[in-house]
């Protein structure tokens, strides 16, 4: 059996960076959606900007599946050009957006024509497989986990010192997807893992199905962002006097630690059970929730905060892991659309779920939800015989 030769550290390099600058803006700019809407669109409907906030994700729900088969059929670089140009083009559609329904329209392109996310993942299968794509899976997240945490400060400093409008800031961050194209455009077309005996070594570490694996990301994501929308509001209301710079560093905490740690971890996590590994992180996730939701001092709540980002980095490596096993080169665009369908249909759950059950029982309820979610997951991992993981679909 052949064995894929090494991945250019360069050529992930490159991707990663392509991925950060499209991120960047895609990730930054929807805590600023209250501003633009008051500032910009003159509209002070102001649950609009939690209804905006799903847009671009449902709309990328329901296009990445598709997208994902016109990458096997044309090509992955071709499609992974397209989705930075896509984005390039709604970015600047909601650059000049003069109303609601305008910048709506935008979100929805957004998630229509961008899934970057997907497109980079579907383009490393093409020079990758096996564990080799998992640690390049690794390293996209942590792309995606370093432009959730440097975008919103970034731009919120540039909005502080006024050098644009909220909404004319869209503008400029067009730029930075059309850079993304114009670096992907470098890459080289990747057709070398596509052979048969790499599809063959990526097969051979299968630890679940396609269909499980997608499941399990759809619980891991919806345990995760479920807290999202009500974080702030629960830490401030818990503790008397937390300023909203401590709650947003308390929010950041999981992601800093996967930043630190998932490049390490990876080496470690990497040579045992992928199965056994996202169990032990959906168990680790699910008391660190009801750790927050009942956290009695303002220590504790920091640690469970970083316990989780430890469990969410473990179990993000597992899931990649597991969706490695799966990849086949020629395929590998409709299972990453897939993958990033069932993500983003995971976030939009979390977040209508989030509304319904901190409005009926409380804003520590979401913590409780997203527990019950993974604690379920692992659970299913534990007790399902491991033929059940592997059988056909």
């Amino acid at each position: 059996m052949m064995t894929p030769p090494p991945v250019p550290r360069t050529i992930v390099l490159a991707v990663m960076a392509g991925h950060f600058v499209a991120a960047f803006a895609a990730l930054g700019m929807p805590p600023f959606f209250a501003l633009i809407l008051e500032q910009s669109l003159h509209n002070e409907a102001r649950y609009l900007a939690g209804w905006f906030y799903v847009v671009p994700t449902a709309f990328a729900a329901l296009s990445s599946p598709w997208w994902g088969r016109l990458a096997d059929r044309y090509g992955k670089k071709r499609l992974l050009i397209r989705a930075q140009l896509g984005l390039a083009a709604s970015f600047l559609l909601a650059g000049f957006a003069t109303n609601t329904w305008v910048f709506f329209a935008a979100l929805a392109l957004q998630g229509v024509l961008g899934g970057t996310f997907a497109a980079s993942n579907a383009y490393l299968a093409t020079i990758a497989s096996g564990p080799a794509l998992a640690r390049g899976l690794t390293a996209m997240q942590w792309s995606a986990r370093a432009a959730l945490v440097a975008a919103p400060l970034a731009l919120g400093l540039a909005l502080q010192a006024g050098a644009s409008s909220p909404i004319e800031m869209y503008r400029w961050l067009a730029l930075l997807p059309l850079a993304a194209a114009a670096l992907a455009v470098c890459l080289p077309a990747g057709a070398a893992a596509q052979k048969t005996p790499a599809a063959h070594d990526a097969a051979a570490v299968a630890e679940a199905t396609p269909r499980q694996v997608y499941a399990l990301q759809f619980a891991f994501v919806f345990a995760t962002v479920v807290t999202f929308p009500y974080f702030a509001p629960h830490v401030q209301q818990r503790f008397a006097g937390l300023s909203t710079g401590m709650a947003g560093l308390l929010f950041g905490l999981p992601h800093a630690v996967y930043l630190l740690a998932a490049l390490p971890l990876t080496r470690w996590l990497a040579r045992g059970r992928q199965t056994v590994i996202l169990a032990a992180a959906f168990a680790a996730l699910a008391l660190c929730l009801v750790g927050q939701a009942l956290a009695g001092s303002l220590a504790a709540l920091v640690a469970w905060r970083l316990v989780m980002g430890l469990a969410m980095t473990a179990g993000f490596i597992a899931l990649h892991g597991l969706i490695a096993g799966v990849v086949h080169g020629s395929s590998a665009g409709r299972a990453f659309g897939w993958f990033e369908s069932s993500s983003k249909w995971g976030a939009v759950a979390a977040g209508l779920s989030a509304g319904f059950v901190a409005q009926a029982f409380g804003l520590g309820a979401p913590f409780f939800l997203g527990a019950a979610m993974v604690a379920c997951a692992a659970a299913y991992l534990t007790l399902a015989p491991r033929h059940r993981l592997r059988a056909s679909t």
